[in-house]
């Protein structure tokens, strides 16, 4: 029995540097007190006390990011397992920044008769009586607020992991509480489940290609860290069918989350399908963190294969682009105009991403980088992307949200200044000068021809004059159509949804005409550490 006890005596307690993983920790330890307050709280008190623990966990958290930015200390933190670096830091504050948001339009109550966005019992059939009762009795699930916090915070960590495995469990921590999340809209509750359904299964598959490409990538360095696999393309081990195989697969699985074309499918049916404050926040939130695990993946571990994957990715980042704009103008549904419209948007973000692997270096000649460029660009996209979904969710029928394009004809009559801050969201979106997404859209071109991508860029100009045409095509079917004789309501907003759409509003033109400040603070973020 000693001999078997001996082993124990060399064990060495792992070091956890709690300082410097404070904001995740908040964010997990708020989420774990949601789920206790729903258990033990009478039903009457859920919604204010949920929302209070959500809002001050994502108050606190950001206060303590905004700290370690100031105090501009990097490591790689719990055993080697997550790197607190610059980029870590600044996806951090901006998903904190974009949750906030996200979590007023979720809170949001007064444009829909008092009650919200989300089903009152999600395991109720919907049209059955046990639906009818709940909403007449006005049951909410304010589960929503700490699944958003576990969401969150599996994007914080998922953004920061360099491990392959804290890769892995970061991504199931903030798919899991998304799948929930898309299948509780109040109406519409088939196409809400649907949605629900199809992202589960199609994130399942995607999951299954992560994983392998995992295991592939262990087989070949012998270990899942980060700075480890970069050794052993250093050194060549000579497996490079196992190499490319497991990059293959890996890439898969984040393009999924990205939406990168071939990967794309789920995404418009799931923006469509899902409550309207949740598409938001996936819209926003969710691409960010997949981007910035995309590029500490293949920036750090894969570096030195570059000039493997960089085809696959100019290949993804050309169709993207192309499919996201042209598919687009067939859309007759708002939301899913908006979804065409994120892939076009991510394939405009793989063109710096592919300038880097062209470049095989993080500065070019002394200009943009393209992590600076990506970083500012998924802030200049998130902000007017939350404020838009926010808009739609105001315009309404007896169904609820009238999200068919025919539906917002003369919307410029009826409410000028609703369809004036749709209006100017969907010119940032094509990148019109003074707006966000033109400061944006400079910066990744930039970051892209100086690393040698021009055909990419020459691609993007020319989709971003396609993409140009279904946002215009909207803003003149607002302004200069007749008004219908039954056209839809333009809901009363309440103090959440008008905060939302004037900080999306505010920080787009802020980043249109002052976006130094953003650009400063995303270059001082630097490179990623390994």
């Amino acid at each position: 029995m000693s001999a078997m006890l001996l082993p124990l005596a060399d064990f060495t307690a792992p070091k956890i540097e709690y300082n410097e993983l404070a904001p995740l920790l908040v964010v997990f330890g708020a989420a774990c007190v949601g789920v206790l307050a729903e258990a033990f709280l009478p039903r009457q008190l859920r919604h204010l006390v949920q929302l209070t623990i959500t809002v001050v966990a994502v108050v606190v958290s950001g206060v303590l990011t905004g700290m370690l930015m100031n105090g501009k200390k990097e490591i790689i933190a719990a055993q080697g397992a997550i790197s607190v670096d610059g980029p870590a830091l600044f996806t951090w504050l901006i998903l904190l920044a974009l949750t906030l948001i996200s979590v007023l339009l979720f809170a949001e109550r007064s444009v829909d008769g008092g009650l919200s966005a989300f089903a009152g019992q999600a395991a109720a059939v919907p049209g059955s009586e046990a639906e009818r009762e709940g909403t007449a009795a006005r049951i909410e699930h304010t589960e929503v607020f700490p699944l958003t916090l576990f969401a969150v915070g599996g994007m914080m960590l998922f953004a920061a992991s360099n491990d392959l495995l804290v890769l892995f469990v970061a991504l199931e921590v903030f798919s899991l509480p998304l799948y929930l999340l898309c299948g509780l809209a109040r109406r519409r509750r088939l196409i809400s489940q649907e949605a629900a359904m199809k992202y589960f299964l199609l994130g399942a598959f995607s999951s299954a290609f992560l994983l392998f490409g995992i295991a592939l990538l262990y087989g070949y360095a012998g270990t899942m860290s980060l700075g480890g696999i970069s050794d052993a393309l250093s050194t060549d081990t000579g497996n490079d069918t196992i190499l490319l195989a497991g990059t293959g697969l890996l890439g898969v699985g984040l393009l999924f989350k990205v939406g990168g074309v071939p990967f794309h499918s789920w995404t418009p049916d799931v923006y469509q399908g899902a409550p309207t404050p949740v598409t938001g926040f996936m819209a926003a939130c969710t691409k960010i963190a997949a981007f910035v695990g995309l590029m500490r993946v293949f920036y750090v571990a894969l570096g030195g294969s570059r000039w493997d994957w960089a085809p696959m990715m100019w290949i993804v980042a050309i169709l993207t682009m192309v499919v996201g704009s042209i598919v687009a103008i067939t859309q007759t549904d708002v939301k899913r105009m908006l979804a065409y419209s994120s892939i076009a948007h991510a394939g405009f973000l793989l063109t710096a991403f592919v300038g880097l692997a062209q470049a095989g270096s993080g500065v070019h000649n002394g200009g943009i980088t393209s992590t600076q460029a990506v970083l500012f660009y998924l802030v200049s996209y998130g902000f007017p992307t939350i404020g838009a979904f926010a808009v739609v969710t105001l315009v309404r029928d007896a169904g609820g949200e009238a999200t068919h394009l025919s539906r917002w004809a003369g919307l410029g009559k009826k409410s000028p200044l609703l369809a004036g801050i749709f209006a100017f969201f969907l010119l940032s979106f094509a990148g019109i000068p003074l707006t966000a997404g033109f400061t944006g859209k400079w910066a990744v071109f930039s970051a892209a021809w100086t690393g040698g991508a021009w055909p990419l860029v020459v691609v993007a100009v020319l989709s971003s004059l396609v993409a140009a045409f279904f946002y215009v095509r909207v803003i003149v079917l607002m302004f200069f159509s007749d008004l219908p004789a039954d056209s839809p309501d333009v809901a009363l907003p309440g103090w959440q949804t008008t905060s939302a759409v004037a900080l999306g509003l505010a920080a787009t033109v802020v980043l249109g005409l002052v976006p130094g400040p953003v650009l400063d603070l995303a270059a001082r973020a630097g490179e990623f550490i390994r």
